[in-house]
């Protein structure tokens, strides 16, 4: 019996806030920023071949990050990386990966899940996956995942639902985008909002329809390339037509305007691994609260700082508080942990200063 689902996972980003261990050459998807022993990617694809078999797990990803992927996912065939032969928003190549999957499977189901998120409840992660797939089988559906709202945290997408009937999926009222600290405090205490975990489902016919309405001239652009899709050929039509493609996000062009967009909240715990501070919420600080990763730490007087070299280096720290310690093989930053929204600034200086090599 033919399995239907299949899972996109979307790693193409540079990961800029990650800034220096993430670099243009080698972004952080690539790389074991927890000190977990698998990449960030290593990670997504186990957890998502617990129920999904390997050869229905696409990759998209830009065209120069390829053999990095073959490196790290041996499991899956060339012909399952998607390259992008120029960096666009999300809609491009989700609406090429549909195609392509629907091509190979007109019955074919559809999970989307980044990268570079930090998942530890595998176990209950494939039960609302798995309940997600069977709820797009119902009209044309478009699921998301929300998670609880701990803290108003600005950075996220907010999703506002019915939360006074009792049920596993719920209806989305209406989406917001990285509210303001006054807003995002209003939506935790109203209680009916989840912040966005930008994870989808839905079935490759449901989302082709949406496309063909919402997108209508990005839907044809692609659909020129019908024929040559899973096929040699499909390189050369990209190269030449993937950089008419509009720059835009899934969520903006197709998800904030669908009709049946519903929610589950997720049960499972979720961390976007956003900035470096978010290391904190999922690594053990030692006695005086220091996250330290890969590194061999000596604190003196040293506390609430994040610590994260090459090599297992030894580190000694002496009267610092609230720092960041970041290395990697040809830089060294040491920044205050208030100024973590900063570190793409901070990045582009240096780029301007020495050189695009340290990008």
């Amino acid at each position: 019996m033919k399995n239907h689902n299949y899972a996109v996972i979307m790693a193409g980003g540079v990961g800029s806030r990650f800034w220096p261990v993430s670099k243009q050459s080698n972004p952080k998807q690539f790389q074991d920023i927890l000190g977990s022993g698998k990449t960030l990617i290593q990670n997504t694809f186990n957890r998502l071949n617990r129920f999904i078999p390997a050869e229905n797990i696409l990759v998209l990803t830009n065209a120069i990050y390829r053999d990095i992927v073959m490196e790290q996912l041996p499991e899956i065939s060339s012909s399952q990386i998607v390259l992008e032969p120029i960096m666009r928003n999300t809609a491009p190549c989700i609406l090429l990966a549909a195609m392509k999957i629907h091509k190979m499977d007109p019955d074919a189901r559809m999970l989307v899940a980044p990268s570079d998120h930090w998942i530890q409840e595998e176990d209950l992660f494939e039960q609302d996956m798995c309940m997600a797939f069977e709820e797009a089988e119902k009209g044309e559906r478009l699921i998301t995942f929300g998670i609880k709202p701990h803290f108003p945290n600005t950075g996220y997408g907010y999703i506002q639902y019915d939360h006074k009937k009792t049920a596993q999926v719920y209806d989305v009222q209406r989406f917001t985008e990285k509210p303001d600290f006054q807003t995002a405090q209003s939506f935790l205490n109203q209680g009916n909002y989840l912040w966005n975990s930008g994870i989808f489902v839905w079935k490759a016919q449901t989302i082709l329809n949406k496309f063909e309405k919402l997108l209508p001239d990005m839907f044809r652009l692609f659909m020129i390339g019908q024929e040559f899709y899973n096929k040699p050929h499909e390189t050369n039509f990209l190269r030449s037509h993937y950089q008419y493609a509009e720059n835009i996000s899934i969520d903006y062009a197709i998800i904030e305007n669908s009709e049946e967009v519903m929610v589950i909240p997720a049960s499972f715990s979720w961390n976007d691994l956003g900035t470096w501070c978010s290391l904190e919420d999922e690594l053990p600080g030692d006695a005086e609260s220091n996250t330290v990763v890969n590194s061999r730490f000596i604190p003196v007087e040293a506390t609430g700082n994040i610590i994260r070299t090459e090599s297992n280096k030894v580190v000694l720290v002496d009267g610092l508080k609230d720092y960041m310690i970041l290395e990697n093989d040809e830089v060294l930053l040491i920044v205050p942990k208030e100024k973590e929204q900063q570190i793409k600034n901070i990045r582009n200086e240096v780029i301007e200063r020495y050189g695009v090599q340290f990008a």
